[in-house]
């Protein structure tokens, strides 16, 4: 059983919200319940993935950061396409970069086609903690195992149609 991020209430709060919302703004009601729910979605995933990296000293940031290296041909890959590939700032690439090169997870070192890149090699140390991780994860359903696979299948459309509509991606 996943960890609750907060006490259960007696009630909906979102749905409360929504009616509350739809008494004094009634066309604003449902984006703003939609909205919450997603990030209330957000905050319940991630807790219960977070809750199960914690013990193994990683956040979700350096997980998938371990995962995309370990998906690579080589293991490694540029900090910029690291940072495009997890749809991040370059700021939080390095910072995560910096964490995880301290507990020997990977190594940076120049690239040698372009200087002025910096190269991140995932150490074998590494690519057993991703494995470790990977498994850990995969046994809570990454948070998701209230939805049955058609919902999560229905939600990640969903979701692809409001990043779509975003500007997040193209289909070209």
């Amino acid at each position: 059983m996943m960890a609750r991020v907060t006490q259960p209430l007696p009630f909906d709060a979102i749905a409360e919200a929504r009616r509350q919302w739809h008494l004094r703004w009634p066309d604003a009601a449902t984006p703003m319940a939609t909205a919450t729910a997603a990030m209330r979605a957000q905050q319940i995933v991630l807790s219960a993935v977070d809750g199960v990296l914690r013990p193994l000293g990683l956040t979700f940031a350096r997980y998938e950061a371990l995962v995309l290296l370990s998906f690579t041909r080589t293991g490694q890959l540029p900090m910029g396409k690291m940072g495009s590939r997890l749809m991040i700032h370059p700021t939080s690439v390095t910072n995560i970069v910096n964490r995880l090169a301290d507990d020997a997870l990977v190594t940076r070192t120049e690239h040698p086609q372009d200087r002025r890149s910096t190269l991140v090699r995932l150490t074998p140390k590494g690519r057993r903690l991703a494995e470790r991780a990977t498994r850990a994860v995969n046994e809570i359903d990454f948070g998701v195992a209230g939805l049955s696979t058609s919902q999560q299948n229905e939600f990640i459309e969903l979701v692809r149609e409001l990043r779509r509509g975003a500007g997040d991606f193209s289909d070209d």
